[in-house]
């Protein structure tokens, strides 16, 4: 048995979860990780009641499907960022809109409803973002001190350690998925983060090699970083179209735009290569699930998300327990 593939819902959550189990399931999908907005995953509802965590399975095993994490990336991005603005308030209630530390402290109280969601829930790991309180500091200038840099990964510990100890309490773990915007977007900020809250085995990644891949990382040098790290898997694709006129920074153009300097693609058909990928898996014992964010601005998302599934199983391989040439040996 291949490792399970799981559709994540966060980019169809404009369907009520039964539209979208049923059409997951129609498409081949064997689980959903579900996104905690829309219809799909309340938090405030999952972390008091059962009752509501039953009901929500029951309409994923009414199609057969499964459920192996959740995500809740748009609560945790407003945990550090100190400058949440106009575009923030839609992760937020209503009523806090234009004030930055009142959706901070929702967002931390969210983020700790939401470990203890997953454990009603019976699942082990949470997917998110944390926020940076850095990130716009990402070119030095005006210029950036040492200090500043060490200050905002204070502010991630400070801020994330007493949600991980919640998470720590259930038993679940939160898996960072490494991304520009976050308090770790490549390799050298994920290893800074996890020294800042000294390496607890509560916080690891959400490893998903599009965001790796336009940056110019190798998404395999990651996994053989981080193998213990590893969570949960993301499985996007992303495809970098510099021309000589377009700049790896997107020139502030849409996804999907002609003249970006990159865009995400529909599994199979970006520039990730998946076969290293999973090889990288097998290595590291990763038995979790494959799990689909299908984002693909120029294709139809339901022909992309049945058409992912399939790649998916195809790419995905068990590894051997033999060598090759045991036979040949005497």
């Amino acid at each position: 048995m291949g490792r399970p593939v799981t559709l994540f819902t966060g980019q169809w959550a404009d369907l009520p979860l039964e539209v979208m189990a049923e059409k997951a399931a129609s498409w081949g999908y064997e689980g959903l990780e579900l996104a905690c907005w829309g219809d799909h995953m309340d938090v405030n509802q999952a972390a008091v009641d059962p009752s509501y965590c039953e009901q929500q399975l029951a309409i994923l095993e009414k199609n057969g499907l499964k459920c192996w994490a959740i995500s809740n990336h748009l609560a945790g991005q407003l945990v550090c960022d100190l400058n949440n603005d106009g575009r923030s308030d839609m992760f937020a209630p209503p009523e806090l809109g234009g004030n930055a530390a009142g959706q901070q402290d929702w967002a931390s109280e969210q983020m700790k409803l939401t470990a203890r969601a997953a454990k009603n829930l019976g699942v082990s790991v949470v997917n998110g973002f944390t926020g940076s309180s850095i990130w716009h500091m990402l070119y030095s200038f005006p210029p950036v001190s040492p200090e500043m840099l060490a200050a905002g990964y204070q502010d991630f510990a400070d801020k994330w350690n007493p949600i991980l100890d919640v998470f720590g309490e259930c038993g679940v773990k939160f898996a960072l998925e490494v991304h520009p915007t976050e308090i770790a977007y490549d390799i050298v900020t994920s290893e800074c983060a996890l020294e800042a809250i000294g390496r607890r085995e509560e916080f690891g990644f959400n490893f998903d090699p599009s965001h790796l891949h336009w940056q110019m990382v190798d998404p395999v040098v990651f996994l053989n970083t981080f193998p213990d790290r590893i969570y949960h898997v993301h499985m996007k694709d992303a495809i970098v179209t510099l021309d000589g006129r377009s700049g790896i920074l997107s020139s502030h153009l849409d996804f999907g735009s002609a003249g970006r300097g990159w865009d995400f693609r529909s599994l199979g058909r970006g520039g990730v290569n998946f076969e290293e990928i999973v090889r990288a898996l097998n290595r590291m014992g990763y038995d979790g699930p494959l799990s689909v964010e299908w984002e693909d601005s120029g294709m139809d998302r339901e022909h992309g998300a049945a058409e992912a599934c399939d790649f998916v199983k195809k790419a995905d391989f068990p590894s051997s327990d033999i060598k090759f040439d045991a036979q040949m040996e005497n």
